[in-house]
């Protein structure tokens, strides 16, 4: 990545291409691969197989799927911005982004945390006041805030905190001088962002200020190169950029994911800390961070093909099909419910927890998070979204606009 500034600069000069097609495929399907990502990794920590087993890297490591999801958060949530920069449009109006991503969010939410309250046994010191403060999203700024089957939401406060911050950042960044040229500027500076997010790990571990490792900008490069890569895509389909090695990557997922793959070996070896809840070094953090949030670009990256520069390849058929969009439709109810079912499964099945058996508890759990997500999206999140879209006159932000959601899950598997 630190090569990257330079070759990324070359990447952004500009020459025109053509106008393409609005859907983007291949997205629905990477957040099916997130969630299974999410999934795989708490199972593996309650089994204990992410700590002791032959396969405790690869399992633990498995928290990286938190940098997809924030990679694509970033980018279909700019990607309007950068589309309303390219055209001379305003931006899409604050108060029905903000109504929309309230109504994605926050129905799922509650329910499981009533689900929580009422389903898993309370932890000693569990007040109703746990559960109002992940109700709302702003657990993660109180110590204690850990509570049975939402451990996992403190990476949907992050993720709503950039909600908050989106409009302001795109204003600022629409601040910079008039012309197609600035889409490369932003799109240069956003890709430096991974920087900050990694020296923010880096102080708040020198600090010991765990608090602080949940926050938005322990994460901003992760949303920042996928803001980049909707600069990047927009300049590239409106003829202000021309193409460059990254369009190549894009065009070949194979090559893209060896390089992801590769990556993620690196990442299983020390260098990222430890697998369990000890904390990380300082340099350690930071290059768990950054490591990851490339690894989330790389992997999103063949999705994002721009205009109609190339066919679209085999594998972004199938992560765009049908079962690959109905598995990324039900991923955030997967996110939501998935700690809930898995403290059912060890409930039912008595299990002991760190005892082994991954497999014992993974394909109940899989299988009663995907049940209870189906009927999630099919009976409420679906008719709510529907409900906050009634009135809306026009989609600004493509295809994927209909679905999108960025489910999350935590960087350590603190389940």
């Amino acid at each position: 990545m630190s090569s990257g500034s330079s070759d990324f600069a070359v990447a952004l000069a500009g020459a025109p291409a053509p106008r393409g097609r609005r859907h983007i495929s291949g997205l629905d399907g990477l957040r099916a691969v997130g969630a299974l990502f999410v999934l795989s990794t708490h199972v593996g920590f309650h089994s204990g197989d992410a700590l002791n087993s032959s396969f405790n890297g690869v399992l633990s490591r498995m928290d990286s799927g938190v940098a997809i999801f924030f990679v694509i958060s970033g980018f279909l949530l700019y990607q309007p911005h950068a589309q309303a920069l390219a055209s001379g449009r305003p931006g899409p109006p604050a108060p029905r982004y903000f109504l929309h991503r309230a109504l994605r969010i926050l129905p799922a939410l509650w329910v499981a945390v009533i689900g929580s309250a009422l389903l898993l046994p309370h932890d000693e010191g569990v007040s109703t006041a746990n559960y109002l403060t992940h109700a709302s999203l702003i657990q993660v700024y109180f110590a204690g805030h850990e509570t049975n089957g939402l451990t996992q939401m403190w990476s949907l406060a992050t993720e709503a905190a950039f909600y908050l911050a989106l409009p302001v950042a795109a204003w600022a960044l629409a601040r910079s001088r008039p012309g197609v040229a600035r889409l490369r500027r932003q799109a240069l500076l956003l890709a430096l962002t991974p920087f900050l997010g990694a020296a923010w790990m880096a102080l708040a571990n020198s600090m010991h200020r765990p608090l602080w490792t949940l926050w938005l900008p322990a994460f901003i490069g992760w949303f920042g190169l996928g803001m980049a890569l909707a600069s990047w895509r927009e300049g590239r389909t409106g003829g202000a950029i021309r193409r460059s090695w990254l369009d190549t990557l894009a065009e070949h997922p194979g090559t893209s994911w060896a390089v992801a793959a590769a990556l993620y070996l690196v990442l299983v070896s020390p260098i990222a800390g430890p697998y369990d809840l000890s904390p990380p070094t300082a340099g350690q953090a930071a290059v768990k961070n950054l490591l990851y949030g490339l690894f989330g670009a790389l992997v999103v990256l063949p999705a994002l093909v721009p205009g109609s520069s190339a066919p679209e390849s085999f594998a972004i058929r199938v992560l765009g099909s049908g079962p690959a969009r109905y598995l990324g439709n039900i991923s955030y109810g997967i996110f939501c419910y998935h700690l809930i079912a898995l403290g059912l499964v060890e409930h039912i099945l008595d299990f002991r927890i760190f005892s082994g058996g991954f497999g014992l508890l993974f394909w109940p759990t899989l299988a009663a998070s995907v049940t209870v997500a189906t009927l999630s999206y099919y009976l409420l999140e679906r008719p709510i979204m529907r409900l906050g879209r009634r009135r809306r006159s026009g989609d600004t932000s493509g295809a994927n606009a209909k679905g999108e959601h960025a489910i999350t899950t935590p960087v350590s598997t603190n389940a």
